[in-house]
């Protein structure tokens, strides 16, 4: 997750959150823990920094790579 202010052009360091399954799994975890830390850092800042959050779902070793591109084969 990394969490970017349009108003400073720029973003925090992204933070890792957890590992999951599936990548369906990652994209809705991504999506709620975006939503619930705007919702937690509250209108007011969110407006005034113009914040927004953006999330990447990718496979942490060469060998989970390996296993989609397997998988996506079948």
């Amino acid at each position: 997750m990394i969490m970017c202010s349009g108003l400073a052009n720029s973003c925090l360091e992204p933070h890792k959150l957890n590992t999951y399954d599936t990548f369906y799994d990652c994209m809705s975890a991504g999506y709620k823990e975006s939503f619930e830390k705007i919702e937690s850092i509250g209108p007011d800042e969110v407006n005034e920094y113009k914040i927004f959050i953006k999330f990447f779902c990718t496979p942490e070793s060469n060998e989970e790579v390996e296993k989609q591109e397997t998988k996506l084969e079948v």
